[in-house]
């Protein structure tokens, strides 16, 4: 039987991936502000001017970032070419700004869960508005049923630009031959743990057994000297990184989500390293949420005490 933590994570998963239940949320004028209230801890804003200042703030403090317009699973091709178009608005005011940085992306955010063609095509138009304007794109990982798919679009990309990354799961088992054959294009290589709520015959569950999986991928990367993103909060693995001198080459950036660990980046940070924060904003952060509250459970307690201070303040505005 499942401990509580167990269950409660296994059930925020499973509500991520609900899309009725998302729908219920973001389409509801009475839910949508109270959840947004816990969602902007870790969402940078609900548009791209909001999202930009604090970018440029964290770049005053030698912050790297990486943003994205948050969205995925988009089966409608009208709103695949609306993401792309806010997507080549991001770049185009990033270089404007002379901000030379990440944007990162969901390939079913353009296209993908339609098919290969479209979000081959709509990844062009943003690698190449990228390459003007000396912006990295890094393509997120998704869903075990889209790795290969989002591999075949990535590897057809790569071949012709090289600022163009991906990011790879280390709990998939395929990993292990993913990185052997993806190290040899030039873009940067994002490592996590892996989000999703996979079957234990493709994926490791959280254990020592997926921090010694990752700490596998994070030296084979270092010893060909390949860029890398190293994302990840665990203390742990970041200890044994320091001991192995990893985080002082400079072909090597730690990663971290806004809102989560700051003291622990900016220590980090303090210590001379290559630090990045992922900054997403939209809308559709309903998948998102649910993601921060599934990797560490007493996040729910913030999420909590964020919404009832906003109906404590409505109430008393009311009084």
């Amino acid at each position: 039987m499942k401990n509580p933590k167990q269950l409660v994570i296994q059930v925020l998963k499973s509500a991520a991936r609900n899309h009725q239940m998302k729908d219920a949320f973001l389409l509801s004028n009475e839910l949508y502000p109270l959840l947004w209230k816990a969602a902007r801890r870790y969402v940078a804003g609900e548009g791209r001017t909001e999202a930009i200042a604090i970018a440029k703030n964290m770049s005053t403090k030698d912050y790297r970032f990486s943003l994205e317009f948050i969205g995925e699973n988009t089966v409608d091709l009208e709103e695949c070419q609306k993401a792309t178009k806010e997507f080549m608005a991001l770049i185009e005011e990033l270089g404007k700004i002379s901000m030379k940085q990440t944007v990162s992306f969901d390939l079913s955010h353009i296209g993908l869960s339609i098919n290969k063609e479209v979000a081959y095509s709509h990844l062009l138009q943003l690698v190449q508005q990228a390459n003007k304007h000396d912006v990295l794109l890094m393509i997120s990982m998704e869903e075990s049923s889209k790795t290969e798919d989002i591999i075949t679009v990535y590897k057809k990309v790569a071949a012709q630009y090289s600022n163009i990354g991906i990011t790879l799961q280390a709990h998939l088992y395929r990993t292990e031959l993913d990185i052997q054959e993806l190290a040899q294009y030039p873009g940067k290589i994002r490592i996590v743990k892996g989000a999703f709520q996979e079957p234990s015959t493709i994926a490791l569950e959280r254990s020592e057994a997926l921090n010694s999986r990752y700490l596998q991928y994070v030296d084979y990367l270092i010893k060909l000297k390949h860029p890398i993103s190293i994302a990840t909060h665990d203390e742990s693995i970041i200890q044994v990184m320091e001991q192995r001198q990893y985080l002082q080459q400079a072909n090597v950036e730690i990663e971290m989500l806004y809102g989560i660990r700051t003291d622990l980046l900016q220590s980090l940070k303090g210590k001379g390293y290559n630090c990045k924060v992922y900054l997403p904003y939209g809308q559709d952060w309903y998948l998102y949420l649910c993601h921060r509250l599934a990797e560490n459970p007493e996040n729910l307690y913030l999420a909590l005490a964020d919404i009832l201070s906003t109906a404590l303040e409505d109430s008393s505005e009311g009084y």
